[in-house]
């Protein structure tokens, strides 16, 4: 059976790949191979495509409320702007999106929040 762990981050990614495809229009399509990144989306309007990484946000009730999410590698280490192009953290059915800038760890309050990320939402 799989670990808590890995079922929350399957869980996330399918709700950051949903909210892109429904809210964004974007194509979502998963690596066949393991990679760095989670999957990759192409932006409808661009063409381009993106190294999306996905975590799962948390909430710190300890920190006012602030939302954390924690972009570290199983080896500890941060991702890259080489590896990924923007991180999706994800708090149940709703997301937020953002460059990657090789930080271990992402923080933000509600509001600025809204005005730094990409909020995620469906239509």
């Amino acid at each position: 059976m799989a670990h808590e762990t890995q079922i929350t981050g399957a869980i996330s990614e399918l709700t950051a790949a949903k909210l892109m495809m429904e809210g964004m229009g974007w194509e979502v399509a998963k690596p066949l191979v393991p990679e760095v990144y989670d999957f990759l989306a192409r932006d409808p309007v661009s063409g381009k495509a993106f190294r999306i990484q996905v975590k799962t946000l948390r909430i710190r009730t300890d920190r006012d409320n602030a939302l954390v999410i924690y972009a570290k590698k199983g080896n500890g280490k941060p991702y890259t702007k080489d590896e990924i192009d923007y991180i999706v953290g994800v708090d149940g059915t709703r997301a937020f999106m953002f460059e990657c800038e090789g930080l271990t760890e992402y923080w933000s309050t509600e509001q600025t929040a809204k005005k730094r990320w990409i909020e995620l939402t469906a239509v």
